[in-house]
């Protein structure tokens, strides 16, 4: 099994990865559909099924289908751009993609909201048609946002497409056994295996010039969140409050008055100024999804910066660690909070970062499983509940506890030996089993849990 460590970790733009980078890039995907097709469109209609329909205008779903029937894509996003995109289109009615000709799209009747049809092949379903002159359908595809930005048609998901498409890789691991049984056999650490499977479809040079990329979106994100202030969009009125805190924690450095647990703050902080910029429709990146962004970097920006001995030249070990274990979650469970609720988002998010932190502070392989197995086991059965449909109500605060659930697990692992009860296999599965009997209205549906507890405005 093969996945790239820039497929679990994608530049992308606010506030989800399912809801609005995965049906922008479906609609890329349909665009190149119609320029492949031997006959001419006229028109575009789009409807948004499931979890798409319910919180899709929380999550800009709506927009997002839209700019990307536009042409737009989230690895080159420009909220200018976009604004400016928006506005020609309520008014001319129509979309201008490239090497395309002009296609009529009103967005008030041409983009529906389906919550009465669900889709049969995942939550987060949506059907993209082309239409001729008389407005007939001539071309409809349906597509699946199957988590942290990855998109399939019904036909792709059918088949069971997966990830082992191209060369095989030196270590193709499908679970945790099969790979710390390749990590004994052949005395490599879980980076360098993991490195070794990415050399041999890319070369060295542009692995560590994306993995640098990929920190370096993380930490502006982080240092963009620390610096901004304000209400996030949406109405719920919920100001940013990472900034805030961030000053009154600089201005206690080298004071005597902080407590130890202070550095929990710091995790917190982290993290929040992440979801807070996801929140406002920031560039991101997928890590492994929108939702869940905050957590590792988080997780890595504290280990720089509070940890004694920390070096930068570990942060590819940290994302290879990180992205390996991201890829056992995606291939044997879910990391999409619309199939199997938060435990699938912050749970696989915070795995994923204990583990590349275990790794980095020298853990064994075996000490690496056991932090992602301790910090997942205690996201089990979490529900993905966002008030008004938006990321923000619990999912800010929550990132800030990944990251700190991250920590905790790393650190308790490498008190160890790596030897425990549970396996990071089994928690797996019982996350997957548990989110297939997780109520559907406890799974980014808005239907259940805070979301209606709270009021929505």
């Amino acid at each position: 099994m093969f996945l790239s460590v820039f497929e679990m970790f994608k530049v992308g733009i606010g506030p989800s990865s399912s809801h609005t980078m995965g049906p922008m890039l479906a609609a890329a995907r349909f665009l190149d559909m119609i320029r492949a097709a031997p006959f001419s469109a006229h028109g575009i209609r789009a409807s948004l099924h499931g979890s798409l329909a319910f919180t899709g205008v929380g999550h800009a779903t709506d927009r997002a289908t839209i700019l990307g029937l536009a042409g737009f894509s989230p690895e080159t996003y420009s909220a200018e751009s976009a604004e400016a995109a928006m506005a020609t289109i309520a008014e001319t009615k129509t979309l201008t993609p490239d090497d395309l000709p002009s296609l009529c799209f009103d967005p008030d009747s041409d983009l529906i909201f389906d919550y009465d049809h669900a889709l049969p092949g995942h939550a987060n379903g949506m059907i993209l048609m082309a239409t001729d002159a008389q407005g007939d359908v001539i071309l409809q595809q349906v597509f699946y946002s199957i988590g942290g930005g990855f998109v399939m048609t019904e036909e792709e998901l059918a088949a069971g497409k997966n990830t082992e498409d191209g060369p095989t890789v030196p270590y193709p691991f499908k679970s945790a056994s099969e790979m710390l049984e390749m990590s004994g056999a052949s005395g490599k650490s879980i980076a360098a295996m993991k490195r070794a499977n990415e050399i041999s479809r890319m070369d060295q040079a542009k692995l560590t010039k994306g993995t640098t990329r990929i920190w370096h979106v993380m930490n502006n994100c982080i240092n963009r969140g620390l610096q901004s202030d304000g209400i996030l969009p949406g109405g719920l009125g919920v100001k940013r409050r990472a900034k805030g805190i961030y000053d009154a924690l600089m201005d206690e450095r080298g004071m005597n008055l902080k407590a130890p647990h202070t550095i929990n703050d710091w995790m917190s902080v982290y993290a929040m100024a992440v979801n807070e910029e996801n929140a406002a429709g920031g560039q991101v990146v997928t890590a492994p999804t929108n939702g869940a962004a905050g957590v590792i970097p988080a997780t890595l920006r504290y280990y720089l910066d509070h940890v004694p001995g920390a070096s930068t030249a570990h942060i590819e070990d940290f994302l290879l660690t990180a992205s390996a274990i991201g890829g056992l979650v995606k291939y044997n469970a879910s990391i999409s909070g619309a199939e199997a609720g938060c435990q699938a988002e912050v749970g696989s998010a915070s795995a994923m970062a204990a583990a590349g932190l275990c790794a980095v502070m020298g853990g064994s392989p075996e000490q690496v499983e056991n932090a992602a197995e301790i910090a997942l086991e205690h996201h089990l059965g979490m529900t993905c509940d966002p008030v008004k449909g938006l990321v923000q109500v619990p999912c800010i605060e929550r990132n800030g506890l990944g990251a700190i659930k991250a920590v905790s697990a790393a650190s308790l692992a490498l008190r160890g030996d790596g030897t425990h009860l549970v396996s990071l296999d089994a928690c797996i599965e019982t996350m997957r089993q548990t989110g297939i009997d997780m109520s559907e209205k406890y799974k980014e549906t808005s239907l259940g849990g805070l979301a209606v507890h709270v009021p929505n405005c």
